[in-house]
């Protein structure tokens, strides 16, 4: 079947109406508040998505029976591409991380009883999760089957011991997906749970806030500690032992949905740098009538292209159940550097006025300069494609 690049006329409705609402509510928002989002009042947030429920756009990945839009992978796209115009775009429409990508794991996981207490009321935009894996050296990170965090259990369920760290979203959440190990050792590449657990639980302690150079993440990044956390055999999110398989369901849609809103994010910066150099004049002509900057801009112009058509190929992919393990890697790899790279020129050709607070282009480099990290550094998707294409010859020659 091949891929079509045209989208149902309900799809590009709410594309249209999610760029209004950014347009004319969420970035004069943004503007006003220039504070840390880490510790920004939940207020804030709740007033954003009361916009963004009236415009008809909120949950635009959450099936219809919680409350959302039911828009597959690659209908999302856009729609996330348009929210992620401004930074508070997509906790408007309550697809920001981790949420987003959790609410996607629940809905394919969770036992009923466990969409109930913890989906619904998270597509609702009542509560905010955050998910519990990464851990500080050399616990899990790059390497998750060096997960170290340990789920013993009971006679009542389960105990949790472990150390967490920049876990996003932590601060203020209700709930936290957490890993744990609950066999072999640290290095094994299985022996990985999931388990369910009110952040009020007693031995879910919060150590503090991480000082990050992004801070547009509602929540922070926390580092956390679990000391004798009690929970119930209820509190296991699907099966004992498969959360390794289970972090493949929520890791390769939520590192194209993290592509979707940050190619938004290059879109701005794009159209701040192409108005810019068409209305600043230099050396008795525009800006962009100098070669050099023309240079620039098409690139920017490459970049984006060339993600967006990435991304709707890898969503194809996993709309389809075709494998998508490689293409995920490529899209992830490629759109956080063509990311980088378009802010970067686009904060070049607006100069001083680029690094200065009077333009968001500063704020918008500190914002996607870690995408190149978070859900897995460059070098390891690089190190993990080469692999698979490696391996692939050498099963040809089997």
């Amino acid at each position: 079947m091949a891929i079509d690049f045209e989208f149902d006329g309900s799809v590009t409705e709410t594309v249209e109406r999610t760029k209004a609402l950014v347009r004319e509510h969420i970035i004069p928002v943004e503007n006003e508040y220039r504070g840390s989002a880490h510790d920004a009042p939940d207020a804030l947030r709740k007033q954003l998505q009361s916009v963004a429920q009236v415009a008809g756009v909120f949950a635009p990945h959450v099936s219809t029976e919680y409350g959302g839009l039911g828009l597959n992978m690659r209908d999302r796209a856009p729609v996330f591409e348009a929210a992620g115009y401004s930074l508070f775009g997509p906790l408007a429409l309550n697809c920001a991380a981790p949420d987003e990508g959790n609410m996607h794991l629940l809905e394919i996981v969770a036992t009923e009883a466990q969409k109930e207490k913890f989906l619904r009321p998270l597509a609702t935009g009542d509560t905010r999760s955050c998910f519990a894996m990464t851990e500080p050296a050399p616990g899990a990170g790059s390497d998750p089957t060096a997960l170290a965090t340990t789920a013993t259990k009971t006679s009542n369920g389960w105990v949790i011991n472990g150390h967490k760290w920049f876990i996003t979203g932590a601060t203020g959440a209700a709930f936290s997906i957490i890993m744990a190990r609950t066999s072999g050792e640290p290095g094994s590449r299985g022996g990985a749970t999931m388990f369910l657990a009110d952040t009020n639980t007693p031995g879910f302690n919060i150590q503090r806030d991480i000082e990050t150079l992004d801070i547009s993440m509602f929540g922070g990044h926390s580092e956390i500690v679990f000391e004798n956390l009690e929970v119930g055999d209820d509190a296991v999110l699907g099966e004992v032992d498969k959360g390794f398989e289970y972090a493949q369901v929520r890791l390769g849609p939520a590192r194209m949905t993290h592509c979707m809103r940050w190619l938004g994010t290059a879109r701005r910066a794009a159209d701040i740098a192409a108005d810019r150099a068409n209305t600043r004049k230099a050396f008795g002509a525009k800006l962009g009538d100098l070669g050099m900057i023309q240079q620039l801009v098409a690139d920017n112009e490459i970049d984006i292209e060339a993600s967006r058509a990435l991304i709707l190929k890898a969503c194809w992919d996993l709309d389809t159940g075709n494998p998508s393990a490689q293409i995920t890697s490529i899209t992830k790899t490629f759109v956080a550097e063509a990311v980088n790279r378009v802010v970067d020129r686009s904060l070049q050709i607006c100069g001083s006025l680029g690094v200065s607070g009077d333009a968001p282009l500063a704020r918008l480099y500190a914002e996607v300069r870690p995408f190149r990290i978070y859900d897995g550094p460059s070098e390891t998707h690089r190190w993990a494609i080469a692999r698979r294409v490696l391996r692939n010859i050498e099963k040809g020659k089997a």
